[in-house]
């Protein structure tokens, strides 16, 4: 008999919300648990013992810890392969591993928790232009997603009409950029996306506002 899967993450962090989106898509059991960014505990012995990169996610399945969350959901798009998160064909599977890369490897290494903080505490910049950092390569890359998404065909979400690995992505880092107040105007098949996914109980369940660890 499988063991429940046990998920270490942040409500905040875009990179658990992605994993929690996949787990909810495929309607999978876990256990959460949070690990809190902002006050370090990802640094701290206990956690530090589960996870080298003392990163979250981490995910404890069947005695093996998996951590990344693209490489976490992926492995949960093969071990459940129903809903698909992955197209069937070879080129649309590239397609959109292309969309969920530009959001995991673009626009969120330079507006990680970890930068930010960075930015303010060892390079002593101030807290506003700490924001315009953040909305500048926010909008800058959901600009470049958006010219991704215009010469595909016409689709619900972001490559076809059911959800994929492109808006398990897509969908934190709109929570993110609303919190930051970025110009989200003129981006009209990336907000598509996105207010289709919200109306779908799988991303509402996977939302901070719905994990036990939210503060307001």
């Amino acid at each position: 008999m499988l063991s429940l899967m046990k998920l270490h993450n942040y409500f905040r962090s875009s990179a658990s919300y992605r994993v929690r989106i996949a787990l909810e898509l495929k309607g999978l059991s876990y256990e959460y648990i949070a690990v809190h960014l902002a006050r370090g505990e990802q640094k701290k012995d206990a956690y530090a013992a589960l996870s080298a990169d003392r990163l979250v996610p981490l995910l404890e399945v069947d005695g093996e810890k998996l951590s990344q969350s693209m490489a976490i959901i992926e492995y949960l798009d093969e071990q459940h392969p129903t809903p698909a998160l992955l197209p069937a064909d070879a080129l649309g599977r590239a397609k959109v591993r292309a969309l969920a890369q530009s959001i995991a490897c673009e626009i969120h290494p330079l507006n990680n928790l970890r930068v930010l903080k960075y930015l303010v505490h060892e390079l002593k910049v101030a807290d506003e232009a700490k924001n315009g950092w953040y909305r500048h390569w926010c909008r800058n890359g959901l600009e470049a997603f958006e010219r991704q998404l215009a010469p595909l065909p016409a689709s619900i979400y972001c490559y076809g009409n059911t959800p994929t690995l492109a808006d398990c992505c897509l969908v934190p880092q709109i929570y993110n950029a609303q919190r930051f107040d970025v110009n989200l105007d003129g981006l009209p098949r990336t907000m598509a996306a996105f207010e289709a996914c919200m109306a779908l109980p799988a991303f509402q369940k996977a939302q901070p506002s719905a994990c036990p660890d939210f503060e307001a």
